[in-house]
Protein backbone atom coordinates (compact mmCIF):
# COMPACT_ATOMS: atom_id res chain seq x y z
CA UNK A 1 0.00 0.00 0.00
CA UNK A 2 1.32 3.52 -0.90
CA UNK A 3 1.84 5.67 1.52
CA UNK A 4 0.57 9.39 2.21
CA UNK A 5 3.85 10.58 2.14
CA UNK A 6 4.62 8.86 -1.30
CA UNK A 7 1.43 10.46 -2.58
CA UNK A 8 2.29 13.91 -1.56
CA UNK A 9 5.70 13.45 -2.65
CA UNK A 10 5.08 12.43 -6.09
CA UNK A 11 2.39 14.82 -6.49
CA UNK A 12 4.73 18.04 -5.34
CA UNK A 13 6.99 16.43 -8.25
CA UNK A 14 4.17 16.47 -10.46
CA UNK A 15 3.92 19.87 -9.98
CA UNK A 16 7.26 21.12 -9.43
CA UNK A 17 8.05 19.74 -13.27
CA UNK A 18 4.64 21.24 -14.16
CA UNK A 19 6.02 24.85 -12.69
CA UNK A 20 9.28 24.02 -14.13
CA UNK A 21 7.83 23.56 -17.74
CA UNK A 22 5.62 26.40 -16.93
CA UNK A 23 8.65 28.94 -16.61
CA UNK A 24 10.30 27.71 -20.08
CA UNK A 25 7.94 27.91 -22.39
CA UNK A 26 5.32 31.02 -21.49
CA UNK A 27 6.14 33.65 -23.88
CA UNK A 28 4.58 36.06 -21.18
CA UNK A 29 7.33 37.42 -18.50
CA UNK A 30 4.72 37.81 -15.81
CA UNK A 31 3.25 33.94 -16.70
CA UNK A 32 7.01 32.62 -15.91
CA UNK A 33 6.87 34.25 -12.61
CA UNK A 34 3.55 32.39 -11.79
CA UNK A 35 5.36 29.34 -13.07
CA UNK A 36 8.89 29.86 -11.19
CA UNK A 37 6.25 30.30 -7.77
CA UNK A 38 4.73 27.21 -8.25
CA UNK A 39 8.08 25.65 -8.83
CA UNK A 40 9.41 26.85 -5.75
CA UNK A 41 6.36 25.99 -3.44
CA UNK A 42 6.24 22.70 -4.94
CA UNK A 43 9.90 22.37 -3.79
CA UNK A 44 9.42 23.01 -0.63
CA UNK A 45 6.63 21.16 -0.55
CA UNK A 46 8.65 18.33 -1.30
CA UNK A 47 11.56 19.79 1.25
CA UNK A 48 8.36 19.12 3.86
CA UNK A 49 7.35 15.38 2.61
CA UNK A 50 11.61 14.67 3.68
CA UNK A 51 11.25 16.16 6.93
CA UNK A 52 13.24 18.86 6.39
CA UNK A 53 11.53 21.38 7.80
CA UNK A 54 14.30 24.61 7.82
CA UNK A 55 14.83 23.83 4.08
CA UNK A 56 11.50 24.28 3.29
CA UNK A 57 10.99 27.62 5.82
CA UNK A 58 13.95 28.86 3.68
CA UNK A 59 12.98 27.96 0.42
CA UNK A 60 9.39 29.77 1.34
CA UNK A 61 11.31 33.04 2.96
CA UNK A 62 14.22 33.31 0.30
CA UNK A 63 13.06 32.08 -2.90
CA UNK A 64 9.20 32.68 -2.86
CA UNK A 65 8.88 35.67 -0.68
CA UNK A 66 12.32 37.95 -2.25
CA UNK A 67 13.19 36.05 -5.78
CA UNK A 68 10.26 36.06 -7.10
CA UNK A 69 8.91 39.17 -5.94
CA UNK A 70 11.79 41.02 -7.43
CA UNK A 71 11.20 39.58 -10.19
CA UNK A 72 7.65 40.90 -10.44
CA UNK A 73 9.02 43.73 -9.68
CA UNK A 74 11.57 44.26 -13.11
CA UNK A 75 8.71 42.55 -15.10
CA UNK A 76 6.78 45.66 -13.94
CA UNK A 77 9.23 48.54 -14.79
CA UNK A 78 9.76 46.38 -18.11
CA UNK A 79 5.91 46.04 -18.78
CA UNK A 80 4.46 42.59 -18.38
CA UNK A 81 3.02 42.53 -22.17
CA UNK A 82 6.68 42.49 -23.74
CA UNK A 83 6.76 39.24 -25.35
CA UNK A 84 10.40 37.74 -26.15
CA UNK A 85 10.40 36.80 -29.72
CA UNK A 86 11.13 33.70 -31.21
CA UNK A 87 15.02 33.21 -31.98
CA UNK A 88 15.70 32.85 -35.76
CA UNK A 89 19.28 31.92 -37.09
CA UNK A 90 21.09 30.95 -34.45
CA UNK A 91 21.34 27.37 -34.92
CA UNK A 92 25.00 26.88 -34.13
CA UNK A 93 23.70 28.47 -30.57
CA UNK A 94 20.96 26.42 -30.21
CA UNK A 95 22.42 23.02 -30.89
CA UNK A 96 25.97 23.89 -28.90
CA UNK A 97 22.79 24.14 -26.06
CA UNK A 98 20.80 21.19 -26.75
CA UNK A 99 23.95 19.39 -26.54
CA UNK A 100 25.15 20.88 -23.34
CA UNK A 101 22.25 20.03 -21.73
CA UNK A 102 22.24 16.70 -22.55
CA UNK A 103 25.69 16.18 -21.23
CA UNK A 104 24.84 17.87 -18.17
CA UNK A 105 22.06 15.77 -17.57
CA UNK A 106 23.73 12.07 -18.37
CA UNK A 107 26.58 13.67 -16.15
CA UNK A 108 23.88 14.13 -13.08
CA UNK A 109 22.37 10.81 -14.38
CA UNK A 110 25.11 8.76 -13.87
CA UNK A 111 26.37 10.36 -10.65
CA UNK A 112 22.94 9.61 -8.98
CA UNK A 113 23.19 5.72 -10.53
CA UNK A 114 26.84 5.03 -9.32
CA UNK A 115 25.70 6.78 -5.50
CA UNK A 116 26.00 3.94 -2.69
CA UNK A 117 24.33 5.30 0.28
CA UNK A 118 21.14 3.63 1.79
CA UNK A 119 18.49 5.65 0.47
CA UNK A 120 15.91 4.28 3.07
CA UNK A 121 18.17 5.47 6.24
CA UNK A 122 17.91 9.28 7.22
CA UNK A 123 19.76 10.61 10.26
CA UNK A 124 17.10 11.84 13.11
CA UNK A 125 18.48 14.95 12.81
CA UNK A 126 18.13 15.65 8.92
CA UNK A 127 17.00 18.57 8.13
CA UNK A 128 17.40 20.77 11.28
CA UNK A 129 18.99 23.69 11.86
CA UNK A 130 22.14 22.03 14.08
CA UNK A 131 22.65 19.14 11.24
CA UNK A 132 22.70 22.20 8.30
CA UNK A 133 25.09 23.95 10.34
CA UNK A 134 27.45 21.20 10.90
CA UNK A 135 27.19 20.43 7.51
CA UNK A 136 27.95 23.57 6.46
CA UNK A 137 30.69 25.03 8.84
CA UNK A 138 32.25 21.80 9.42
CA UNK A 139 31.84 18.81 6.49
CA UNK A 140 32.18 21.77 3.84
CA UNK A 141 33.95 24.96 5.03
CA UNK A 142 36.28 25.14 2.06
CA UNK A 143 33.02 25.57 -0.43
CA UNK A 144 31.35 27.33 1.61
CA UNK A 145 34.14 29.85 2.02
CA UNK A 146 35.16 29.53 -1.63
CA UNK A 147 31.14 30.80 -2.57
CA UNK A 148 31.59 33.57 0.38
CA UNK A 149 34.71 35.00 -1.32
CA UNK A 150 33.12 35.33 -4.55
CA UNK A 151 30.14 36.86 -3.95
CA UNK A 152 32.44 39.43 -1.90
CA UNK A 153 33.82 39.93 -4.81
CA UNK A 154 30.41 40.05 -6.84
CA UNK A 155 29.67 42.97 -4.56
CA UNK A 156 32.38 44.90 -4.86
CA UNK A 157 32.72 44.81 -8.98
CA UNK A 158 29.04 45.85 -8.28
CA UNK A 159 29.93 48.85 -6.20
CA UNK A 160 32.80 49.86 -8.98
CA UNK A 161 30.56 49.69 -11.77
CA UNK A 162 27.77 51.63 -10.12
CA UNK A 163 30.63 54.50 -8.75
CA UNK A 164 31.90 54.87 -12.48
CA UNK A 165 29.02 55.98 -13.88
CA UNK A 166 27.46 58.41 -11.47
CA UNK A 167 29.29 61.51 -11.76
Amino acid sequence: MISPGTVLFVSTSILAIAGALMTISSRRPLRAAIGLLIHIISLAGMFLTLNAHLLAALQLLVYAGAIVVLFVFVIMLIGPASEVGPIEGRLASRTLSIAMTIAIVLAVATTVAYFDAPWGQVADDFGTVEALGMAIYKQALVPFEVISITLLVAIIGAIAIARSRTE
